[in-house]
């Protein structure tokens, strides 16, 4: 039998009019209506992470051509635009948080655009969009020393406990960058799964700590998006990502080596 493939969508920001900052990976609101609206016309059924994470784990059906409608770090636009689409649809998603990009007490003043505050954040999780963590200030978490790493999951998942009174369940690394460090340490904090990039689809077997998305972005027309969530073309719709990934990818190995050789002359 065919192992499941299920394309997880990642966004950032949904904005008329986004900064220098978030534009390229920033969705128009009359683009992410219209794509949602073909994902309802398509029969395909958005789930959130935890859901999709805990039928893999526990062997349990997938329903119907799953989806998952994901958004990293907090954008105000998420509340102002995404979630009247979401419920109109009746469509399930998940808000991953960099707690410190938040508007509210613990802001520290990183967050590229405007931001969600922790009363929108609850009106999300009260529409039952799963709240997960992103860090707390969206540094590349493989490139912390132990004591930053924790530190950053430590923050990020005790704020969002105490602002919504629930624990966390699922993350997605900043950046999408992870080691076998980093997914151990984020286990160790209490999620249950999390996410990366690598634009491709997901899979049971890739494991829990590092299923897979595909980049939604500004650029990204209705038909790309189409072969997005029917799983096609995607290797060819993202060769230039991957080949930049796969030259960045060398370039912080060495910095970690280099790290790694400097603290033991120490």
């Amino acid at each position: 039998m065919t192992e499941p493939r299920v394309p997880i969508l990642m966004y950032h920001a949904v904005a008329a009019d986004p900064n220098d900052a978030t534009r390229t990976l920033s969705v128009a609101p009359e683009a992410f209506a219209e794509q949602l609206a073909l994902v309802g016309d398509l029969g395909l059924t958005p789930v959130t992470t935890a859901d999709l994470a805990a039928r893999w784990r526990s062997g349990r059906p997938l329903p119907a051509r799953p989806v998952l409608i994901t958004f990293d770090d907090g954008y105000e636009g998420v509340h102002r635009h995404a979630l009247p689409v979401l419920a109109k649809h009746g469509f399930a998603a998940t808000l991953f948080v960099s707690t410190g990009w938040i508007r509210g007490a613990y802001d520290t003043g990183g967050g590229l655009d405007t931001m969600l505050d922790w009363d929108q954040v609850r009106d999300l999780a009260a529409a039952e969009v799963e709240i997960g963590g992103h860090s707390h200030s969206h540094p590349q978490l493989d490139q912390l020393d132990d004591g930053s790493l924790r530190h950053e999951l430590t923050r990020c998942r005790d704020i969002v406990a105490d602002e919504l009174g629930a624990l966390p369940v699922s993350f997605a690394y900043p950046y999408g960058y992870s080691s076998r460090r980093v997914r151990q340490a984020v286990r160790a904090h209490g999620f249950a799964q999390a996410l990366a990039v690598g634009n491709g689809l997901a899979r049971r077997r890739q494991g829990p700590y590092a299923l897979q998305r595909v980049t939604v972005r500004r650029s990204t027309g209705i038909e790309e998006f189409e072969r997005l969530v029917e799983g096609r073309s995607i290797a060819r719709d993202f060769a230039r990502d991957r080949a930049l990934t796969k030259g960045y990818a060398m370039v912080r190995r060495a910095r970690q080596i280099r790290r790694k050789a400097s603290r033991s002359r120490v």
